[in-house]
């Protein structure tokens, strides 16, 4: 009994001591997640003077919350305090936090033990402060879970003192970035100066930047770096909120070379002009597998080595489906007239590659103008407008019946001669050019797909230089006619066999065109393929009409024009019905092993999460690589098998009609076009992209690095 007055004893000298810890540290809302509380900097406070409170989180091993930019998935802890009346705060001061990358999936958080502070000043004249607060937070590793809790602090006033928890406000503090004393500009291209003297090849090993807002840049992208005395570039990744005339705010980290970080905020105002970062940051992709070099590596190496890639691209692009037959159909036209003039040879061919060059021209400085305007565009993207893909059949029908001889254009096959030294002669070479590009847009040759990507990334005189370099390679065999006399002598005599091959020529035109109409059945559905026939009917008419009057009496031939004329207008209003037509319902996502399920970001990252190996498949139906490299290597029983084998999963994005997350997963593989191929392992850190122009082989080599 003589033991319970001195345990009272201690109990009432410990008393005080408790109300101290109780007074700047609430009580914790503990989950198996977390354990959260509200804490105080000081354990008392001074009326009228602010002091700072903040959200302490204790984090379970493996759990992280999120910044106030949460990146591509999360939301940000919410605080919502009540105080007494005259009493005002501040918003969460954010830490730095941590970039926690998932697969294509970037996201910005913290792990283990983190305090979120802000300031409070209390009223004037109170005798106490007594908070309340409301917290909500999500906390994730492989799931994610909202909790939320409620907290309550009486603080007392008087003389001030720095609290137990003031070690939590100094590590915040240590986390918080400094105003930047750098000029920071943004070019339209996405990319980021910053120049100051303290910046350097030690100061600045490695720098990366966190966006206050998502959507402003591709989180997940890799940020190129290049670093020099006194200035800074990091070339950014547009996203889909990017505003070429807006200032761009965030965190920019530098960390030196012993590894130590510091943090700056900055405010990067725009720039008219475009900045090129040419060194490759360490998140680029590689592939050994890879036979073409990345646009990252393309920059690295400069200009004149992407165009010269780009025109190697160009050279190959004649041997691709798309566009043989159309320069089959050239070919014949340059040997009737070698057959008359080898000047007049010369001559067609200089025009074929002046309206190569112009198509290339505006197409490159078409891309380029959409993506200062912030819209994710590649090559062949005009394949995805249901309108377009209609035209270019109709196109292809009417060159058809124009070989079949169902209608003649400048005058008779007779008179070959005279045709194609008239003015009219050189236009339709020069016509036959920019169809050819045209065409070729759906075909994706070795070494261009890195190209363009690194052509995009320029300013407009080099995308121009890349692009022309292009078309010259598609023209350089017909260039070579005009440059090299002795090559027009090889060519053959003419004879009745160009007559019979001029027509048979028209079915590649006629195939094309039935290809196009399938392109047409993915888009839009039957609807599409109803009214796009409707216009093939119409125009197939109108050629007939104009077949039949072209060589008859005046009166008939006006005749024949107008109703042609009324048959085109009413193709051409076809054309709006395409254009608005919804896309065809979507199938289902294939389940078995081996068959491809429909690509989402979330689908990838939840796979690559539960640690399957992931084989990604970017195609398009206009895509004639794409449809090829499928039937070739997708489709072999080899790789199927192996794909079960090896337990990977397979997904499959289809850009037949423009899918912005198909765009984003491009653009982070610094590609512009279709088709990508990207294969993640079960435990690798970074993807494998294959080649463009893929094989059953080499698809089977890399997956056999895996292993079982």
């Amino acid at each position: 009994m003589r033991c319970i007055p001195m345990l009272l004893a201690l109990v009432a000298l410990d008393l005080p001591a408790a109300h101290s810890a109780h007074a700047v540290e609430s009580s914790a809302v503990v989950t198996p997640h977390a354990q959260v509380s509200l804490a105080s900097e000081t354990d008392a406070v001074d009326p009228g003077r602010p002091f700072r409170l903040g959200l302490h989180f204790k984090l379970a091993p493996g759990w992280h919350i999120y910044w106030i930019n949460p990146g591509d998935a999360g939301e940000p802890p919410r605080l919502d305090l009540t105080l007494p009346e005259g009493a005002k705060n501040s918003d969460i001061v954010w830490p730095v936090p941590s970039r926690i990358s998932e697969g294509s999936v970037m996201t910005y958080g913290y792990h283990g033990e983190v305090l979120l502070p802000l300031t409070v000043t209390a009223p004037p004249g109170a005798s106490a402060l007594a908070i309340d607060a409301k917290a909500s937070w999500l906390v994730c590793e492989k799931i994610c879970v909202p909790e939320e809790g409620s907290f309550h602090l009486d603080i007392s006033v008087g003389a001030t003192s720095s609290s137990a928890q003031a070690s939590l406000f100094a590590a915040a503090d240590q986390l918080t970035p400094q105003p930047s004393p750098f000029v920071t500009k943004l070019a339209p291209d996405g990319t980021l100066s910053v120049e100051g003297k303290e910046i350097s090849t030690t100061s600045a090993a490695d720098a990366w930047f966190l966006p206050d807002k998502w959507g402003v840049i591709n989180d997940a992208a890799p940020q190129r770096l290049a670093v020099t005395a006194g200035k800074l570039i990091l070339g950014l990744t547009r996203g889909q909120d990017f505003d070429p005339n807006a200032a761009l705010t965030g965190v920019l980290v530098a960390s030196d070379a012993s590894g130590k970080e510091t943090y700056y905020r900055i405010v990067a105002k725009p720039d008219g002009a475009a900045i090129t970062a040419p060194a490759r940051h360490e998140g680029a992709f590689t592939s050994s597998m890879q036979p073409e070099t990345s646009p990252t590596e393309l920059a690295d190496l400069g200009l004149l080595t992407i165009v010269a890639f780009a025109f190697l691209g160009g050279v190959i692009l004649n041997l691709m489906p798309c566009v043989f037959p159309i320069l089959a159909v050239k070919a014949v036209g340059i040997a009737k007239a070698a057959a008359h003039d080898r000047a007049a040879a010369r001559a067609h061919a200089a025009s074929y590659t002046l309206g190569v060059l112009i198509a290339f021209a505006v197409l490159g400085l078409w891309l380029f103008a959409l993506r200062v305007a912030g819209i994710a565009a590649g090559w062949g993207f005009q394949f995805q407008s249901p309108a377009f893909v209609a035209v270019m059949a109709w196109v292809l029908l009417i060159v058809g019946l124009n070989l079949s001889g169902v209608f003649q254009v400048n005058g008779s096959v007779g008179a070959v001669g005279e045709t194609l030294t008239a003015r009219g002669g050189h236009l339709g070479s020069f016509f036959t050019g920019l169809l050819a590009v045209v065409v070729a847009t759906p075909c994706t040759a070795p070494f261009m797909g890195a190209a363009v990507a690194a052509a995009l990334s320029l300013s407009s005189a080099a995308t121009l230089l890349v692009f022309l370099a292009m078309g010259l390679g598609l023209a350089a065999p017909y260039a070579a006619l005009a440059i090299l006399p002795p090559l027009a002598r090889m060519l053959p005599r003419p004879g009745e066999w160009m007559k019979v091959l001029k027509e048979v020529l028209a079915f590649p035109m006629y195939a094309s065109a039935a290809w196009l109409l399938w392109v047409i059945s993915q888009q839009v559905g039957p609807r599409g393929v109803l009214t796009t026939t409707t216009g093939m009917v119409l125009f197939g008419f109108a050629a007939w009409i104009l077949g039949t009057t072209q060589y008859r009496s005046d009166r008939w031939r006006a005749t024949g024009r107008a109703a042609a004329l009324v048959a085109t207008l009413a193709a051409v209003g076809a054309l709006y019905d395409i254009a608005t037509a919804p896309p065809p319902g979507q199938p289902a996502q294939a389940g078995a092993q081996g068959e491809p399920e429909a690509y989402s970001a979330a689908r990838l990252a939840a796979l690559r999460a539960a640690g399957r190996p992931v084989f990604v498949n970017m195609t398009a139906a206009w895509c004639v690589t794409c449809l090829v490299n499928e039937r070739v290597a997708l489709s072999s029983d080899a790789v199927r098998k192996a794909f079960a084998e090896r337990h990977v999963a397979y997904l499959r994005g289809d850009w037949t009609r423009a899918d912005p997350a198909i765009s984003e997963f491009l653009r982070e593989h610094e590609r512009d076009g279709v088709p990508l191929y990207v294969l993640y392992g079960p435990k690798s850190a970074s993807p494998v992209v294959l080649p463009q122009i893929l094989t059953a082989g080499t698809l089977l080599a890399e997956l056999g690095r895996l292993g079982s």
